[in-house]
């Protein structure tokens, strides 16, 4: 069902897109298919909610232009109270399964794709999980004992916990001394026994522990143990007491898709049955090597420490991810998650599930969002969501549409073509304004003054994850994940692949890969060995093909992955290895032969006379020498602007290229795209698209003159046909002044009466609208000279540049858009009548030449700023009695920051003419 609708997507998207003649791109590029709309995160508070608001949030969303929502339950905001009627539904209840069922059934009635979190809060888990099924770890007790000590009392083992091995070690300088570890006997009635020594000593007590994590901002009945995600067993009860009375009310019509919110099972790093698996996999006993986790204990402890993170991961992927999928199929729906973090799952774990999805938008650095991406382009999935916004310009309801499209654009040229907001927190009815919100996110509902402007916003949004569908990846650069560096250093508590595959790499790697010119995508050796071959000189992940292959800082890479690097190195592909080559095989039972071969692989490759792989020792300073001296850049700047990234699409038709300048200050470059074809710009802001001159052409590639205001993205299009230029008229001799519109206005505050004033000022300078939220008029006429209007002459409204802020945000507030906008936060403007259009984002402009008219002309400037200004005036919400019914939930985030902003137009505005191009 939802499967059989991706496989179509992709499909469509992948092979018919390469024979799709370019006009049918840019068709749904205009009007792009529903299902490329953005989707929200919906927090159900409580639940408190009723069927004639959750209807009411259905339609506003779908007015709005988002395509769907993910329902999340999660911890109440009002205590039940009859006089406000007011009702938290708990968890699992017939009244919140009928919650659910309404929901799915509306949503199918309105067109909105439905997703449901298989829970409430997060990770998984709650009252049906027993302490026997919680997340385990393992727990070391350190106790130190004199010389001479005969007796040292056990620690307590508690329910869910079981004593696995005692160890010994002298104490030298303080410290016990790995050198002289020694295995112990067990305690008998809570006392180990211990043989006298001339020295101190410290005991080591290795148990099989809980990590007593409870389920984060559960709802109402939702509390509970976070359960063993490497324990099938507390799987399969998740899934037969949760997931089967959340499936029974969506049938015979499944959710889309069921999804998994973050891997934050903290410090998860045991289950019940490890020493087991370790030694059926693995192939020797674990118990003896415990304090490996723990301490250095000589040259073999990263072996260890890499078996066991190994064998972790494998538990994770064969115990919760394929059961989970699984369980999703066979109810007719697809498997969303957030899969990364702890427990430790690696990029080709994502293999086992459907949808892949990121978060965060530091597209400079090793992040999930480009996580999920490089997994679904290897693993051949045509979609890849992210939580997005999450922290945006805190504090909740301060996001601007600004803020929102700079964050966006950062997700999208990180392979990201499905947003999902975080979020839409419901509001029950009679809450005062604004409403609820969710302690750590913006809020991206109707409740936003500047909301008049979200079908614009959501239309662009659709338009580009649209075409970041189109098509394939077209990425130069396979970047290497060290997964084995990573597993040899976990320890004890701390196994979270992402964050130390990050540590291993560095945060420098990845953006001398971009600023160089190339997109890239992340591999592993389980993807490699899953999904790759070489193949006329290329390195072959599923359907990409890569020509340069980067190994950021590799010390430990199996053999059969060195096996094949050689064949793409000798094939004539790039191979480059920076600040060292790998030399060791990992594991503790690699053999002799294994680890010769890859010391000899390795110097072959990167130390012999005539070696065909590289050996970069500094990456800043030789990284793109060496990228450029294999392969011409898809695309080079000139200057060199390192807050402009890139994407690539190759659509067979067209070869698509979506850019964004992340920076606050306007940017000018020549841009050399590794590209032929006909360059037209396509903007996905109106959907319109124009040709553009090509300022240099050579046998390799072709330059465009490009220019780009803070925050603004641009989409160059190349293929066989262009689209057809309008002829223009020769533009006058002299261009007419602008026209200044700074005075004349009158302004009227929601349905207040106009009121005429001098000038232009934020309404925070006034005490009667400084605490104003909402919308406000602005009315003028203005009488327009014949020769404003003349042939070949293109007349726009412009509000004015944003000023750049110096200082940057304050730590913790989230990512912001760092401009000072002239326009706050959202304006749409009609003109003789006619919407031209919404502004609120660089540029601060509208073309209007085909609304004016000789004469006189009415202008109208609809303006909405954010809740913040209501909010300042107004005390904050007590939620004392809520957290002495049902505990702290959540900490309300930055609200020493809820102060009266700017707001309104706050200019200059004019009239300018121009030259229309040629």
């Amino acid at each position: 069902m939802a499967k059989g609708l991706v496989a179509a997507l992709a499909a469509v998207l992948v092979a018919g897109a390469h024979a799709a003649p370019v006009e049918e791109l840019r068709r749904s590029f205009e009007r792009p298919p529903d299902d490329a709309r953005i989707m929200m995160r919906w927090w159900w508070f409580g639940p408190a909610v009723t069927h004639t608001e959750l209807e009411r949030e259905m339609r506003a969303m779908k007015a709005a232009g988002i395509g769907g929502f993910e329902v999340q339950p999660v911890y109440p905001l009002s205590l039940d109270d009859a006089t406000t009627g007011h009702r938290n539904l708990p968890f699992l209840s017939d009244d919140f399964l009928e919650a659910l069922r309404f929901t799915s059934a509306t949503a199918r009635k309105l067109g909105l794709r439905m997703d449901v979190t298989l829970g409430s809060g997060w990770p998984y888990g709650g009252p049906q999980i027993s302490v026997a099924q919680a997340a385990g770890r393992l727990r070391c007790e350190r106790v130190r004992v004199d010389a001479g000590a005969t007796r040292v009392a056990a620690p307590d083992i508690t329910a869910g916990e079981q004593l696995l091995a005692v160890s010994s070690a002298p104490l030298k300088e303080g410290r016990a001394d790995a050198s002289g570890l020694k295995a112990m006997g067990r305690p008998v009635d809570g006392v180990l026994t211990l043989t006298p020594a001339n020295e101190p000593r410290e005991i080591l007590f290795f148990i099989a522990s809980r990590t007593g994590q409870m389920v984060k901002r559960p709802s109402v009945g939702a509390e509970g143990f976070v359960l063993d995600h490497y324990d099938s067993g507390a799987t399969r009860t998740y899934l037969e007491t949760v997931g089967a009375r959340i499936a029974k009310t969506f049938a015979p019509q499944p959710p889309y898709a069921v999804f998994c919110d973050s891997l934050e099972v903290f410090g998860s790093d045991w289950t019940g049955d490890l020493l087991e698996q370790f030694q059926k996999r693995r192939g020797y006993d674990l118990a003896p090597h415990l304090s490996a986790l723990v301490m250095d204990t000589g040259t073999q402890t990263a072996d260890i420490r890499y078996d066991w993170g190994r064998t972790l991961t494998e538990l994770l992927e064969e115990r919760f991810l394929a059961p989970m999928q699984d369980w999703a199929k066979k109810q007719g729906a697809l498997f969303r998650i957030q899969n990364y973090g702890t427990p430790p799952a690696t990029l080709s774990s994502n293999g086992l599930i459907d949808l892949p999805e990121g978060e965060g938008s530091q597209w400079k650095t090793l992040r999930a969002s480009r996580w999920a991406s490089s997994a679904s382009h290897i693993y051949g999935k045509p979609v890849t969501s992210s939580e997005t916004w999450t922290w945006l310009h805190s504090p909740s309801f301060r996001a601007t549409p600004l803020d929102i499209k700079a964050e966006a654009d950062r997700h999208f040229l990180q392979g990201i073509n499905q947003l999902i907001g975080h979020g839409w927190p419901y509001t029950a009815e009679g809450a005062a304004y604004p409403g609820w919100r969710f302690y750590a996110a913006g809020v991206f509902n109707d409740a936003n003054p500047w909301w008049h402007a979200m079908p614009d916003l959501a239309l662009y949004l659709q338009r580009v994850s649209f075409l970041m569908r189109a098509g394939r990846p077209a990425n130069d650069v396979a970047l290497y994940l060290p997964n084995s560096d990573a597993w040899a250093h976990f320890t004890n508590g701390r196994v979270e692949m992402i964050q130390a595959l990050a540590a291993r790499i560095g945060p420098d790697i990845i953006a001398r890969v971009l600023d160089a010119g190339y997109g890239f995508d992340l591999f592993d050796d389980g993807s490699l060995a899953q999904r790759g071959r070489v193949e006329n000189g290329a390195l072959v992940l599923g359907g990409n093909w890569y020509r340069v292959v980067v190994l950021p800082n590799v010390e430990r890479i199996p053999v059969t992955t060195l096996r094949v690097l050689e064949a793409f190195a000798k094939a004539g592909g790039t191979l480059i290895a920076t600040r060292r080559f790998p030399a060791l095989a990992p594991g503790l039972m690699a053999t002799e032969a294994e680890r010769s071969e890859v010391r000899e692989l390795a110097r072959s490759l990167f130390e012999a006379p005539g070696a065909p792989g590289r050996l970069v020792a500094d990456e800043n300073r030789d990284l793109t020498p060496a990228l450029t001296a294999g392969l011409q850049p898809d695309v080079a700047l000139a200057p060199a602007a390192p807050d402009i990234g890139f994407i690539h699409r190759s659509a067979g038709a067209a070869e698509i290229y979506f850019l964004a300048n992340t920076g606050n200050m306007k940017k000018s470059v020549k841009a050399t795209f590794r590209a032929n074809g006909l360059p037209e710009v396509w903007n996905a802001m109106n959907g319109l698209i124009t040709p553009i001159r090509v300022a240099d052409r050579s046998a390799t590639g072709l330059t465009l003159a490009l220019e780009l205001e803070p925050y603004e993205s641009l989409i160059v299009v190349f293929s066989k046909s262009a689209a057809t230029r309008v002829a223009s008229a020769n533009p006058p001799a002299q261009t007419p002044e602008p026209m200044d519109l700074n005075t004349g206005w009158t302004v009227a505050f929601g349905d207040g009466k106009p009121v005429a004033i001098d000038r232009l000022a934020s309404w925070a300078e006034s005490e009667a609208t400084r605490f104003y939220s909402g919308l406000a008029t602005y009315e003028r006429k203005m009488t327009i000279p014949p020769a404003m209007l003349s042939k070949g002459l293109s007349v726009r409204i412009d509000f004015g540049d944003g000023k750049p802020l110096a200082e940057p945000p304050p730590r913790g507030t989230g990512m912001q858009a760092q401009l000072d906008a002239p326009v706050r936060d959202a304006a749409a403007v009609y003109v003789n009548g006619r919407r031209a259009g919404s502004v609120w984002c660089p540029p601060y402009a509208l073309d209007i030449t085909s609304l004016l008219h000789a004469g006189e002309n009415q202008f109208r400037v609809v303006v909405g700023n954010t809740a913040i200004n209501h909010m300042s005036g107004r005390r904050l919400p007590d939620y004392r009695l809520l957290n002495l019914r049902y505990g702290v939930r959540f900490e309300p985030q930055d609200m020493d920051k809820v102060k009266p902003l700017p707001s309104g137009l706050l200019g200059p505005v004019r009239l300018v003419a121009s030259p229309k191009p040629l």
